[in-house]
């Protein structure tokens, strides 16, 4: 892939941010930057039953502190999620929507399956209660489309809508494809990102099924080590996060300021197996090269890597060979960090809040860590930016992120000048 002939550069002018480790952007950043954990015992799901008792909760979040109460209620946690993210990365932005031609405005998120708790309740309803006793809002409320759905309504955006369901890739297929959007001129804004609240009982019974989920029930804050000789699987965590993103004249025309520009995208399949990456790499190698091609980018020049690192023994040592195969030797000098060490994997917001780091690593030149990096792997013996923030000067990031299905996406974010 070689970079684009034609086409409108696109920035970033606006991020909103619910995680475990705060409700904004900032807190979330400066939480990240002290290298602190997000993760603790469970209280949105009763785990008594289960091995898994540990997850990453957006605590404190009340969806009518940004949505009124009535729209509220007829919205999932995800959609709730995704609607309190787009408020504040609005408002990040300064956007004035009065201003502006609601019909080039659009909104695509991405999440894994809508409404986890919402259904699992629906079927103990069913089974207890009988079709009665139904909520008439339940498929209104859970579907995955919904969540941009009720972006676009909460703000009457009138312009291209789409979900992308791509498993663990999902938030970051969002944000490449609205930058697509805006570059072609189907949109001037888009709002993109993701969101999940998959915290229940069935999800983690689900993913401890596959034996993908960490069993650190005694030590929480300690069990998402990704790249760790001693990781035992991800942990489940919930959150969301938007990017505003706009053409570059657009944003220049109303005085916006121009946080990032996101240069480079590419995403592909290994079609290889439903969980499993391809020994070689080959799908997440090609990803990351195709996106540094289509932003016109020389692996020399990238000063730092978003890693997926979900801290599965699989993946963390198939995404360091991905990275060993692109670079060559320069490999070893390139810092990579893993946000999954400190607010656990959110599945399909996971890419968007990941990309929220990106654009703040630009802002700051500070680089967050990987926690938990204590033992060796032989397999993944790259530079982590281990335990400790590193300041760096940096003005290429490349952010990877890799789901179920061998569904595999790459963005490259630059400086703005």
């Amino acid at each position: 892939m070689t970079a684009p002939s034609m086409g409108r550069r696109v920035v970033v002018t606006g991020m909103g941010a619910l995680t475990p480790l705060g409700l904004s952007v900032d807190e979330f950043w400066a939480a990240s930057i002290e290298g602190r954990s997000g993760i603790g015992h469970l209280s949105l799901a009763d785990a008594g039953r289960l091995p898994v008792r540990i997850g990453g909760e957006v605590r404190g979040f009340e969806c009518r502190d940004y949505v009124e109460h009535k729209k509220a209620r007829r919205m999932a946690r995800f959609s709730q999620l995704a609607a309190a993210a787009a408020v504040q990365a609005v408002a990040s932005a300064r956007l004035d929507l009065d201003t502006e031609d609601r019909t080039r405005i659009g909104v695509i998120l991405g999440n894994v399956a809508g409404g986890y708790a919402e259904t699992a309740g629906a079927v103990l309803t069913l089974a207890a209660q009988g079709p009665s006793s139904i909520d008439p809002f339940y498929v209104a409320k859970t579907l995955p489309n919904l969540a941009s759905a009720n972006v676009a309504m909460l703000f009457d955006l009138r312009g291209h809508n789409s979900t992308t369901t791509t498993a663990c890739a999902a938030g970051t297929q969002a944000i490449g494809d609205a930058s697509e959007v805006i570059r072609w001129g189907r949109a001037d804004v888009m709002l993109a990102g993701g969101c999940e609240a998959n915290i229940t009982a069935l999800g983690l019974a689900a993913f401890h099924a596959m034996r993908a989920l960490s069993t650190r029930n005694d030590e929480p804050t300690r069990a998402s080590r990704p790249f760790d000789a001693a990781r035992d699987g991800f942990v489940c965590s919930e959150g969301s996060a938007v990017l505003v993103l706009e053409s570059l004249d657009h944003a220049l025309a109303r005085g916006a300021l121009v946080l990032a520009e996101l240069a480079g995208y590419a995403a592909n399949s290994d079609a290889y197996h439903v969980v499993a990456p391809r020994p070689d790499a080959d799908g997440p190698w090609r990803a990351m090269r195709d996106a540094l091609a289509y932003a016109g980018c020389d692996i020399g020049e990238v000063d730092y890597i978003n890693a997926h690192a979900t801290s599965t023994q699989l993946n963390d040592s198939i995404e360091t060979l991905a990275i060993k195969r692109l670079f060559g030797d320069r490999a070893y000098g390139v810092p990579i960090s893993a946000t999954k060490s400190m607010i656990g994997h959110s599945l399909g917001a996971a890419g968007a809040i990941e990309s929220v780091a990106c654009v703040k690593v630009l802002e700051t030149g500070i680089i967050p860590p990987t926690i938990n990096y204590e033992n060796p792997d032989p397999l993944c013996d790259l530079d982590y930016v281990s335990n400790v923030a590193r300041r760096s000067p940096v003005n290429i990031v490349l952010k990877n992120s890799f789901g179920f299905g061998g569904q595999n996406a790459c963005l490259v974010y630059r400086r703005f000048e």
